[in-house]
């Protein structure tokens, strides 16, 4: 097992402080929705598995749900795409669990 940086003594604290200062500079929005899209990206590889992994999923679309409908406009411009975005994973988790149900 490979030992982490943080582990290992190699990280540079002035990286890490740099780090944290552009992660305070950066607007929240912008982050949250990057986080968005990386929960859709989760969910499309739990739905694209053979066979799908339904329940992983779910718990995945139900976390992003969370965010998009919560925050909604808050999210400035990424609102409608994000939005737009659930609802493709809705529909995508809707047909392979009727081709699930179907197959049992």
């Amino acid at each position: 097992m490979t030992d982490t940086p943080e582990q290992s003594g190699n990280i540079d604290p002035e990286e890490v402080e740099a780090l944290r200062r552009e992660l305070a500079d950066a607007d929240p929005a912008v982050v949250i929705a990057n986080h968005c899209y990386g929960l859709f990206e989760l969910a499309a590889v739990y739905l694209s598995e053979t066979p799908p992994r339904l329940a992983a999923a779910q718990l995945t679309i139900d976390a992003l749900a969370g965010l998009v409908e919560n925050l909604g406009d808050r999210l400035g411009d990424q609102s409608g795409p994000l939005s737009e975005a659930l609802a493709q994973l809705r529909l995508a988790w809707v047909q392979l669990n009727q081709v699930a149900s179907s197959e049992n």
